[in-house]
């Protein structure tokens, strides 16, 4: 069972609620606990979580958690599970640590570099790793002035890193997971093609006639299945945004309310 608790290192204190928010995930099962300036999370880490092929009994590994929402709507989805985090911001790692108590969700969170792991992590697989590294090259983009949200968006540590960091923590026949904005697919593919097998994507597309602004990507270390292109899912009904109501298609919206799962 996690640690409650909070370090004496904080920007923020992850116990002191004047600082915090809570905020409801899948229709309200999950109430989690995010900062009120800062990365905030959005849809991207329950989608991940939705699209991950977990069963009762394997174990998962959330590289770069946050405060846990990937993890978390991973668990109320698949009971059973193992689930292990890693986080290099000590404050948003105490946070995961908080809400995975208040579910009493069996998630370990690891303060850490995820180039630099404990040792004792070194010498652990899992059946499952997933990730939703950051999404923006700051030589071609303008760094948030949030440390946190920095931290969360701008890439530190190359996707190759990524990928490197996943391929050695899975288990032989075990699978690879990240969500990851779709100009960055050529480079992903191209690296899980090299660590990694059985590459599937599957594009997430805001409304009908728009391209694909997110993808699901997932390999499997050893695998020999063709490369697979799946059918697009779209988010949102619509041409255009109507209002201040949600136009989530009914599978999208069966995710983020009811905590469904998203076949690739």
């Amino acid at each position: 069972m996690p640690r409650c608790g909070s370090s004496p290192t904080m920007a923020w204190d992850p116990m002191d609620e004047a600082t915090l928010s809570r905020d409801a995930f899948l229709g309200g099962r999950l109430q989690i606990w995010q900062p009120r300036r800062g990365y905030r999370a959005g849809v991207d880490p329950v989608l991940l979580a939705a699209s991950v092929p977990a069963r009762a009994g394997q174990s998962v590994l959330e590289l770069g958690c946050g405060v846990g929402v990937a993890s978390l709507c991973l668990a109320a989805r698949v009971p059973g599970l193992a689930l292990t985090g890693v986080e290099i911001q000590p404050d948003y790692a105490d946070l995961a640590r908080r809400n995975a108590c208040d579910m009493a969700a069996p998630f370990e969170v690891v303060t850490a570099d995820l180039t630099a792991l404990p040792a004792d992590l070194r010498q652990r697989r899992f059946d499952h790793v997933i990730a939703n590294p950051p999404y923006f090259l700051r030589d071609q983009s303008t760094p948030a002035t949030d440390t946190g949200r920095e931290t969360a968006l701008g890439e530190r540590v190359s996707l190759a890193g990524w990928v490197e960091a996943a391929a050695r923590r899975v288990v032989d026949g075990g699978y690879v997971t990240f969500i990851q904005r779709a100009e960055r697919l050529p480079e992903l593919m191209a690296l899980m093609t090299a660590r990694l097998g059985s590459v599937e994507v599957l594009p997430l597309t805001p409304r009908r006639g728009r391209p694909a602004q997110l993808v699901l990507i997932r390999g499997r270390k050893g695998g020999r299945a063709a490369f697979r292109l799946c059918d697009s899912v779209l988010m949102h009904e619509g041409a255009a945004h109507d209002g201040d109501r949600d136009s989530y298609t009914p599978l999208v919206g069966s995710v983020l309310r009811d905590g469904a799962g998203l076949p690739f």
